[in-house]
């Protein structure tokens, strides 16, 4: 997103820096991760098609993504680099069209070492806090995993509330189940195919 190009959130234990393709060789090597693929529900990337994400949620009106620096480490190291800082990242999707006040949040603390230490929690914080002072969004939703508790267990802090989305990826068995399921239903022309005038 355009709007935060050029904002840094400085917080106490979390820095919020844009994601600029100076970020992407670490943020690939996260996603390696096999177990950073399940708690997202990523699929792995090419390094190239890593930098065309960046470079797309960098222009796209419709994300807004901070990198997630260790405030303590940033701030010690003078002319430390943002890369040797990173620990996860922090994103805002309007993903309804129809109503503009709402953001789909989703946080990573990607380095193991960093996890539960509240960096997650600050983070999530201040990207609220932006998403309703910048974007002038008023309601946000959180999709979880079932397994990730730890997610799960932040938010409920952070005052969300629960509600239960089941999801059905259509793989090729699932495509053969649903049409067997519904083998015997027709599709035909209604009434004589003209459409009724609005």
């Amino acid at each position: 997103m355009r709007l935060n190009q050029n904002t840094l959130l400085l917080g106490k234990k979390v820095v919020l820096v844009p994601y600029t393709s100076e970020h992407v060789p670490r943020y690939h090597e996260w996603m390696k991760s096999e177990e950073l693929q399940r708690l997202t529900a990523s699929e792995p990337l090419t390094l190239e098609q890593e930098y065309a994400m960046q470079c797309s949620w960098q222009e796209d009106a419709d994300k807004c993504t901070f990198i997630v620096l260790d405030a303590e480490k940033w701030q010690a190291q003078p002319g430390a680099t943002e890369e040797s800082c990173m620990v996860g990242d922090v994103n805002l999707f309007l993903t309804d069209l129809e109503d503009l006040t709402l953001g789909e949040i989703e946080v990573m603390i990607a380095e193991p070492s960093c996890r539960g230490k509240g960096l997650g929690t600050e983070a999530v914080l201040a990207m609220l806090s932006y998403g309703v002072t910048t974007l002038g969004l008023t309601k946000f939703e959180a999709k979880i995993g079932q397994g990730n508790e730890p997610s799960i267990r932040m938010f409920q802090k952070l005052h969300f509330e629960q509600e239960v989305t089941l999801r059905l990826t259509v793989s090729e068995s699932e495509h053969q189940w649903l049409l067997e399921q519904t083998s015997h239903v027709e599709e035909k022309p209604y009434r004589d195919g003209s459409a009724e005038p609005c």
